[in-house]
């Protein structure tokens, strides 16, 4: 009898070296009341020139099958939600299936942006209970500072690399279990948020290299309103699904990319700021990494107990969008 997919472990990881805003000051005109007034961002990770995404990811998953107590060759699944690869071709996760000694897992990258995490939870979850992995690693990793033009003020304060991680595999009775997940796309909204350059459709040429097309690029107005709207109506289906109300959910995890979205958020779910979980003020947005980095943060601190309900949420380019509701 199956009792569904349990999260068996998470882990993060992120860079040592730290950015402050003030920092941001010395080289494009904006301050720290600035960014922390308009988006709620303290400082921010940003990985070392020898640092890659896979390096990054490396990490995060040696924590999360240490918690799990997964052995790496015993691994079956591997799948990295990233919009930062190493290269673009193999995958990410070629690497860290090297990197982890992991031989014997399928091993493939997503491209969903800030909901790639959570999209890759719906793949992993939907092949284990279908039979055919046992488990799975999911990880969400990101190095933006690569694909960040720090001359522009807007953009440039927003972003941070880092990694998180988590061990999926079949519930036994009495464990927390996935519950619902949801994920969604709209083509039509490509160019609020995304980077125009680089790809097939604009290579990189010696003539615009120094156009800065290969960075994000994004309208903020624009991708606030679908932002809270698009993460308001999945949120909702996920609990739905469910069969919970607001009072169930003991924390949501939004995603990390600005507190005015967050607190949107919050007031339109009717779930108080002491039950959403904040870490934006470190990291800033790490893309798909940072709801990933958050679930780890929050267990790892105790901020969900066993039986306990959450929601996962995220808003990315895409336009995506995903959410899970998980008993803990």
């Amino acid at each position: 009898m199956t009792h569904g997919v349990t999260i068996a472990g998470t882990g993060s990881y992120v860079p040592e070296k730290i950015v402050t805003n003030d920092d941001l000051s010395k080289i494009v005109d904006t301050t720290d009341e600035w960014i922390v007034t308009r988006t709620g961002i303290k400082e921010r990770r940003i990985a070392a020139e020898n640092e890659s995404s896979s390096d990054l990811a490396t990490q995060a998953a040696l924590k999360a099958l240490e918690q799990s107590n997964t052995k790496a060759e015993d691994l079956e699944l591997i799948i990295i939600a990233t919009i930062t690869p190493d290269t673009l071709t193999p995958s990410t996760a070629a690497y860290v299936q090297t990197n982890l000694g992991a031989h014997k897992a399928v091993a493939f990258d997503i491209s969903a942006a800030c909901a790639g995490f959570v999209y890759a939870m719906k793949i992993a979850t939907n092949m284990i209970n279908g039979g055919s992995v046992k488990n799975a690693l999911i990880i969400g990793a990101e190095k933006l500072s690569c694909v960040t033009n720090w001359t522009d003020r807007t953009t440039c304060v927003l972003f941070g690399d880092g990694a998180g991680a988590a061990v999926l595999r079949p519930a036994e009775e009495g464990e927390g279990r996935i519950l619902a997940t949801d994920i969604g796309t709209d083509g039509t909204q490509t160019k609020i948020l995304n980077i125009p350059g680089g790809g097939s459709a604009c290579p990189t040429t010696p003539e615009n290299i120094h156009e800065n097309l290969a960075t994000l690029t994004m309208s903020g107005k624009e991708v606030f309103k679908q932002a809270v709207t698009r993460m308001r109506d999945s949120a909702n289906t996920v609990i739905e699904r469910a069969n919970l109300t607001p009072e169930d959910i003991s924390l949501v995890i939004p995603h990390q990319a600005n507190l005015r979205i967050i607190d949107a958020i919050a007031d339109r779910l009717a779930v108080p700021n002491d039950r959403v979980f904040v870490n934006l003020h470190k990291y800033g947005n790490t893309s798909a990494a940072a709801i990933a980095i958050a679930l780890d943060e929050a267990n790892r601190e105790g901020k969900i107990k066993k039986g306990e309900n959450l929601v996962m949420v995220a808003f990315g380019a895409g336009l995506t969008w995903a959410a899970a509701a998980i008993e803990w």
